[in-house]
C-alpha cells in the first residue's frame, strides 16, 4: 500500500483546461493499492480559485467528498499555506512512507519544506511530471513546458533537495498517444460509470489539441506520473546527473551535465501496450458513490 498526497492543478472539465489532473486522481482512486491521504491544490493549468473549484467539483461528482482537500499557494512566493501545511503533517504521521506526486507548480512542496527543513529527508519518493530536457515541438506550435518553471525557485529545491526523486518529462511523455479512435473504442462502448463520466468530460479536449497543437489525439502528461507512482515495472529507470538553476527552470530546462548537483531519475515508458491497458483498466475501477 502506497500512501499519497496528490499535489495538483486540475482543470478536469475547464473549457480549453488540461484535463490530465483529474485524470491522474481518477487512476489512483482505481488502484487498490493506493491510498489517497489528500489532495493539494496549486496554480498552473489556471489560477488557484478554478483549480480548487474543479478538483471539489470533481471529488463530489466521484462521491469521494471524503478525501481531505487542501488549498495551497496562490503563486510563486506564497509559501504559507495550508497544503504545505497538510504535507508536513502527512509527512510526521507517516515517516519514510510518504509518497508525494506533483503535478503542478511545486509552489506548496517549497513551502512545506520552509516550514520543516526536514521535510524531503522524511519522504519517501516524489514523483513529479514537469520539466523538458528538449523542445516539445508540434505540428502548429511548440508548447511551453507549464510546471517547473512556474515556481523556478521551488524547483530548484524539489530537485536538489528531495530525495528519490523521479521526473517525468514531457519529452518522455511524448512515446505514447491516446487518439480519439482508440479512446472511443475503449470508453464509449462500456456503460460502466467511470467510463461515461471520462468520455462526457474530456471529450471535448481532442478538438482542442487538433485546433492548437495538430495533435491528432492527445498526451496523458498527468497520468503517466501517476501510473509510474504506482507501477514502475511499466518503465524503464535512467537516472543521469543534472546540473539545475533558476535559469534553466524559467522555462523548465533541466541540463544534464557530468558534474551536476543533483542525481534524478527520468523513466520512459518501456511498452505501449502495456502501459495503455493498465490506464484503462485502472480507470474502470473507479468506483462512482
Amino acid at each position: 500500500m502506497k500512501h499519497i498526497v496528490f499535489d495538483c492543478d486540475c482543470t478536469f472539465g475547464v473549457n480549453k483546461c488540461d484535463v490530465d489532473d483529474g485524470l491522474a486522481l481518477m487512476y489512483l482512486l482505481g488502484c487498490e493499492e493506493a491510498e489517497v491521504l489528500g489532495v493539494t491544490a496549486t496554480y498552473g493549468n489556471s489560477t488557484l480559485p478554478v483549480v480548487w473549484e474543479a478538483l471539489n467539483r470533481l471529488l463530489a461528482d466521484l462521491g469521494r467528498k471524503d478525501i481531505t482537500v487542501k488549498k495551497g499557494g496562490e503563486a510563486r512566493e506564497y509559501y504559507k499555506s495550508e497544503a504545505a501545511d497538510f504535507l508536513v503533517d502527512m509527512a510526521n504521521k507517516n515517516p519514510g512512507e510518504l509518497s508525494v506526486l506533483a503535478t503542478g507548480s511545486l509552489t506548496n512542496l517549497y513551502g512545506a519544506y520552509e516550514k520543516d527543513s526536514a521535510f524531503f529527508d522524511k519522504v519517501k519518493e516524489i514523483v513529479l511530471m514537469g520539466g523538458i530536457t528538449s523542445s516539445l515541438i508540434f505540428e502548429k506550435k511548440v508548447m511551453n513546458e507549464l510546471n517547473f518553471s512556474c515556481d523556478p525557485k521551488a524547483a530548484w529545491t524539489v530537485l536538489t533537495k528531495g530525495k528519490n526523486v523521479s521526473v517525468i518529462t514531457g519529452n518522455n511523455c511524448l512515446k505514447v498517444l491516446f487518439t480519439k479512435e482508440e479512446y472511443k473504442k475503449r470508453l464509449f462502448t462500456m456503460e460502466n460509470p467511470a467510463a461515461v463520466y471520462i468520455r462526457e468530460k474530456t471529450d471535448y479536449w481532442f478538438g482542442y489539441n487538433e485546433e492548437d497543437y495538430g495533435i491528432d489525439g492527445f498526451y496523458n502528461w498527468d497520468v503517466t506520473a501517476a501510473v509510474y507512482l504506482m507501477h514502475p515495472e511499466l518503465f524503464k529507470d535512467v537516472k543521469d546527473v543534472f546540473e539545475i538553476t533558476e535559469t534553466d527552470l524559467q522555462t523548465g530546462f533541466l541540463r544534464k551535465e557530468h558534474f551536476g548537483n543533483c542525481v534524478l531519475n527520468l523513466p520512459e515508458i518501456d511498452e505501449e501496450e502495456s502501459f495503455k491497458n493498465n490506464i484503462y483498466d485502472t480507470w474502470m475501477e473507479v468506483r462512482m458513490l
